[in-house]
Parts: structure tokens; C-alpha cells; sequence
């Protein structure tokens, strides 16, 4: 259907309309919340709690709350007060438009204005609504007419506003009061597309061993409603969602090599943390906000290299080592910090001092006294190409692999490299191997090979496997 909002500049005539008890919305278009608080997941899902003074009779009220969430689950609405008991409660989602108006017209009335182009002299005539699917279609006298978008000055008068449409959404709330009077009352709901997400930047110094990380919260309200001067707190974890996890589907990073076990000073809501923002904010509606939750300068790191070989096999060509940053989030010479879950982008300087962006990966929500090791890239010089040298059967359903890494470095400074061997069973043994490595699972073991500058080196290791 063609637009109507840009078909027709429209002229709104509303019938006064008899107001029940009811928290009015501001006619210059301020808020008609009141004291808002908002907790916000990292499922995007966030409680409201709406402090709001209703006016009422003794006995039974018709109160509407405009301003909530559009995306408000009316199953979760609370309202508590002195006196208030809840009979019936509806959410009238069904907002003003151009397009709705001409829609609930159909059948009725409206008043078609027409300005003569070369004079500017109106002309006004009645018309009934026959349609509006895919055009509107009116009835004027004994002609029908299409109202066509052919740029014409036309418009339409409505003679009122439809009750079931509202400029805003709102909740409308039956209770029974014990009195009359001004009632304090708190309306709290839950709401989905209200999130946050953590994200961080890190400044990588390689000659310092140092990197300065900033961490940003940044909020997304797409509920269609905004919400004003919140106090506002967000809570790092993951709650259920009706039996289901809200992230099921996402596999970890991996940048998490050793969970921490510290205790930071936090404010905490079972298993969860929570990060209240230090002043209120207005959180508009099809908006992200940014604000600053954590800043550390000079936090130990290093930059090594990484390769995985996930099962003993060989590859067909040299393979690039992972560009990795290691660091710790430890009150003692770390972060000193939880980190929520999000993504790190990391810069290094280049020869011109400038920041330049080298990488980045997601975490997972991370405990103080973590050891991270975050994958930023794939390394261009350094190599690594993993060879069955020999298989043999030993006897039963026991066989013997022989494995040669052939690690290349074309830096002109030597480097280490962590290589890891994956896909090993249970029972796996290594009879031999050139350098001591370290077994860190059941079917994953590590060694760190050092490769001389513009130069080469190998690591030969002999496994007795089952199959």
C-alpha cells in the first residue's frame, strides 16, 4: 500500500474525550514514566520498574500507563501500591499512524481538502472510506475516486481519533483501590530488546610488555520506547530463559587458558555481577549508548604465537601460526578485574607512533585471576607444517605414529611458538619426542618450540596410540 504518511499531509481533529483516573502524558511530548529503574541482561531482556503517584477513587479504576515498553510481556506486569489490587489489565500496541487512521476510516466519513495550485483556494467535500488495501478508495457524492500520489496539494480531515489507537504505548490497569487519594504505586515489567553488550579496547605496547585496556558498555534500546533519566544497572551472566539457554548456539573463544579463582569487590546477584552506572541516563529508544566501565593503563602482556594441529595427520602445506596476546585479568599485575563477556579489539603503534588496528576475538564472561590468550589474526611469517613421518601397526589395535613439526620464522627476531596436538585419545602415550612437552588434557598436549631469527626449527615427537 502506498504510504499514506507520504501520500497526505494529515490534519488531526479530536473529539475531547473523558479522561479516567490515569498517569497523563505531557501534551509538549515529555515523558509520562516516572521514577524509572532498569536492570538490564546480556540475553536482551531487562526488568522495568516505573515508580509513578496515580490518583484514584475508592473502588474500582480504569488507569492507564503510557510510555511502557512496546515490547512489554504483559504476562510479567506488577503493579503494587498501598491499597491497590489488580482485576484486569490490557496493552493497547496498536499506535497512531497515518496508515492505521486511514485504515480504522474505512466506512466512515472524512473530509478531503483541495488546494487549487494557480490560486491556493480550498475546497473541502465529504467522502467515505471504501477501502484502504493497496490504495485508498472513497466515495464522494455518486463518483467513486482513487486518491492517487501524484503530488497534488491534498489532505484529509479525520473527525476524531479511533479510541483503540494510541499515540503511545500504553498499558491500561483495572484495580480496585481501598481509598481515594494519591497512591505512590510501582509498575514493573519485563522487556526484550533492551541488551548490552561489553566491549573492549586494548592499546598493545610490545616493547613495554604493557597494553592499556578500555572497557565500554554499550547499551541498545529498540522496544520503542525510551526510557528517561533511568537509574540503570547491568547484570553480567546468562539466566535462564524458560528452560532454554539463550546462547546455546555460540561456541566459547577460547581465549580463556586457566579459569581464575579471585574475588573482586563487585556487587553480586547470585551467580551473577552486576555493573550500575555511576550517574542516571536516558536510554533512547533506536539508540546505542556507550559508557566507559573499566580503564587500565599499563597491564602486563606479551605477544607469542599459537598453532593447533587437531588430529595426527599431515598438512599439504605450512600453515600459519595464530598471532596470540596473553595477559592476565589478576588483581596482581593484570586487570584487576571481572570482564563480561564481549569482544577485545586490539591496536599496536606503528613507526609513525599511530594506533593501528592488528585484530580481534570474543571472551566469554571471565573471572578475576584468568589467564587469557586471545587469538588476533594469523601470523604471516611464522609457519608450522606438521608430517606423519611413519605409522606402524605394534601389535593388537596399538600403533605407533611418528610426528614431525617443521616451524619456520622469517622475522628478523627470534620467536616461540606454543604448538599443541589435538585429537589424541585417553589412553595416548608419547614414547619420544625431541622437546618436553606438557599434557594439558585428555586428548590435547603442548610445547613451546623456540625458531631462531630467519631461521627454522622442528620438534619430532613418537605417540602410542590405540587406533
Amino acid at each position: 500500500m502506498t504510504t499514506i504518511a507520504r501520500l497526505l499531509p494529515l490534519t488531526l481533529i479530536a473529539l475531547p474525550i473523558a479522561a479516567p483516573a490515569q498517569d497523563t502524558a505531557d501534551p509538549n511530548g515529555a515523558t509520562a514514566q516516572g521514577d524509572v529503574a532498569v536492570t538490564i541482561y546480556n540475553s536482551g531482556q531487562s526488568l522495568v520498574q516505573d515508580d509513578r503517584q496515580l490518583t484514584v477513587n475508592a473502588g474500582r479504576n480504569r488507569i492507564e500507563f503510557p510510555d511502557v515498553s512496546a515490547r512489554i510481556r504483559p504476562e510479567t506486569v506488577n503493579l503494587s501500591g498501598p491499597g491497590l489490587s489488580i482485576v484486569e489489565q490490557n496493552f493497547d500496541y496498536d499506535l497512531l499512524s497515518p496508515d492505521k487512521l486511514m485504515d480504522k476510516a474505512v466506512g466512515q466519513e472524512v473530509t478531503l481538502v483541495r488546494t487549487n495550485p494557480a490560486t491556493g483556494t480550498e475546497t473541502r467535500e465529504r467522502a467515505k472510506v471504501l477501502a484502504a488495501n493497496g490504495g485508498i478508495v472513497l466515495q464522494i457524492g455518486n463518483r467513486i475516486e482513487v486518491l492517487r500520489d501524484d503530488g497534488l496539494p491534498v489532505r484529509v480531515v479525520f473527525d476524531r481519533v479511533p479510541p483503540n489507537l494510541r499515540a503511545r504505548p500504553t498499558l491500561s490497569v483495572t484495580v480496585e483501590a481501598a481509598q481515594g487519594g494519591m497512591v505512590p504505586a510501582r509498575l514493573s515489567y519485563l522487556t526484550p530488546n533492551l541488551g548490552w553488550t561489553a566491549d573492549y579496547v586494548a592499546l598493545f605496547d610490545a616493547s613495554k610488555g604493557a597494553m592499556d585496556m578500555q572497557g565500554w558498555v554499550t547499551l541498545t534500546n529498540n522496544t520503542g520506547t525510551t526510557f528517561t533519566n533511568a537509574r540503570t544497572i547491568l547484570v553480567a551472566g546468562n539466566p535462564a530463559n524458560g528452560g532454554r539457554r539463550s546462547n546455546w548456539w555460540q561456541s566459547s573463544s577460547g581465549a580463556i587458558d586457566q579459569a581464575g579463582t579471585e574475588s573482586g569487590p563487585r556487587e553480586r546477584l547470585g551467580d551473577y555481577y552486576l555493573y550500575p552506572l555511576g550517574a542516571r541516563t536516558t536510554i533512547a529508544n533506536a539508540q546505542q549508548k556507550q559508557v566507559s566501565f573499566l580503564d587500565v593503563k599499563g597491564a602486563p602482556a606479551r605477544a607469542t604465537y599459537e598453532y593447533v594441529n587437531p588430529w595426527m595427520g599431515s598438512a599439504t602445506e605450512p600453515m600459519s601460526a595464530s598471532s596470540v596476546l596473553k595477559f592476565s585479568t589478576s588483581r596482581q599485575g593484570g586487570l584487576g578485574d571481572q570482564l563480561p563477556a564481549g569482544t577485545i579489539r586490539v591496536y599496536m603503534r606503528d613507526a609513525r607512533g599511530d594506533p593501528q588496528f592488528i585484530g580481534e576475538n570474543s571472551i566469554d564472561h571471565t573471572p578475576m585471576g584468568s589467564s587469557m590468550a586471545l587469538r588476533t589474526g594469523d601470523a604471516f611469517d611464522v609457519k608450522v607444517r606438521p608430517t606423519v613421518e611413519q605409522r606402524t601397526r605394534r601389535s593388537g589395535s596399538r600403533w605407533e605414529t611418528k610426528m614431525r613439526y617443521t616451524l619456520t620464522n622469517a622475522r628478523a627476531e627470534p620467536v616461540t611458538v606454543d604448538l599443541a596436538q589435538q585429537g589424541l585419545w585417553g589412553d595416548t602415550r608419547v614414547s619420544a619426542q625431541s622437546i618436553d612437552g606438557r599434557r594439558v588434557s585428555a586428548d590435547r598436549m603442548e610445547w613451546s618450540v623456540p625458531v631462531p631469527a630467519n631461521g627454522s626449527a622442528e620438534l619430532s615427537v613418537t605417540f602410542d596410540s590405540r587406533y
